[in-house]
């Protein structure tokens, strides 16, 4: 029984009062990539039912686990918002234009599968909200990959599915997020002001976002024919920003050591690369990180350090 893999104890937040604090600072951290894509829909004719998203993913996910606890007798934690973190980022991964019911099925499958079947918060082997995610893109693949152009509600391609269509973007409007896509993802510069936000309140490490953007950046160069304005391309486009700062840096779901989260960040980096050049969809950030959710287990039983006098078992 000592052999067995155990993630190590769980949560990593250490109380309800710091929990309640991190998940306030994630809600701020994301409000700059959900402002901006409220207003990018806006362009798209989409303001309406992107509100309706935000309040249903929400609205759904914390009533969820309401309704989830208090039939269990269980205690109630919808105060430490780990609810309302998980409806929201359900929402920046959501194109504007997806039916609301849609919305509501995936936030419950969020809590009730994901999270609360396991035990609750702390005890979820994989991020919630891209468990939702994924579920929703096996289930309803059209209406998740249906992104509307500019007022005239012609379907239009997303950055990443003109690039691998061979087609031209535009690197500038990809940063700052005047593009097609989820509703938080494609402003790059939105992003990374909740990013900086997360790092200077030490809610999150530099080492798990810096080194599977940056792994992924070389693995794009070495294996994308060594072009600097594709490599810059594939990292504006898509979900690699927002998922390297805001879901691969799950507390649960990433490992706590140090060495850990720089292995956890490569392991990141080579695969989305892997899904990004050769994969069946232009994306890959979500079932990357899921993927690696799965081997916390083996990477925290490898790094993480004995205690002072406990001796390693003889092999």
């Amino acid at each position: 029984m000592d052999k067995m893999l155990n993630v190590s104890s769980a949560p990593h937040v250490r109380s309800k009062d710091s929990t309640t604090s991190i998940m306030r600072d994630v809600l701020i951290a994301l409000a700059p990539a959900t402002l901006f894509g409220l207003y990018n829909n806006y362009r798209y004719g989409l303001l309406v039912n992107a509100i309706i998203l935000l309040i249903v993913c929400i609205g759904v996910c914390v009533l969820s686990e309401y309704v989830w606890q208090k039939a269990m007798k269980k205690p109630i934690t919808i105060a430490d918002l780990s609810a309302a973190v998980t409806g929201l980022i359900i929402f920046v991964n959501l194109p504007a234009g997806l039916p609301w019911w849609i919305a509501a099925i995936g936030s419950v499958f969020s809590i009730i599968v994901v999270k609360q079947l396991y035990g609750g918060l702390g005890q979820n082997f994989m991020n919630p909200a891209l468990g939702a995610r994924c579920f929703m893109m096996l289930s309803f693949t059209a209406y998740m990959t249906s992104f509307p152009a500019e007022i005239d509600a012609v379907s239009t391609a997303t950055p990443l599915t003109a690039m691998r269509a061979g087609d031209s973007v535009d690197l500038l409007r990809m940063f700052i997020g005047t593009t097609s896509g989820t509703i938080g993802e494609t402003s790059v510069i939105a992003v990374l002001l909740g990013g900086a936000y997360l790092l200077a309140r030490k809610v999150i490490s530099i080492r798990i976002p810096g080194t599977y953007i940056l792994t992924f950046a070389i693995f794009i160069f070495l294996f994308g024919g060594f072009d600097v304005n594709y490599t810059l391309e594939m990292l504006c486009g898509g979900g690699l920003v927002i998922g390297a700062f805001f879901m691969a840096t799950d507390y649960v779901t990433s490992p706590i050591t140090k060495s850990g989260q720089l292995i956890y960040g490569v392991c990141l980096g080579v695969l989305t690369g892997i899904f990004r050049l050769w994969g069946g969809s232009a994306e890959g950030v979500s079932y990357a990180i899921i993927i690696c959710n799965l081997f916390i287990p083996i990477i925290e039983r490898f790094t993480i350090p004995n205690a002072f006098g406990v001796e390693k078992e003889a092999k």
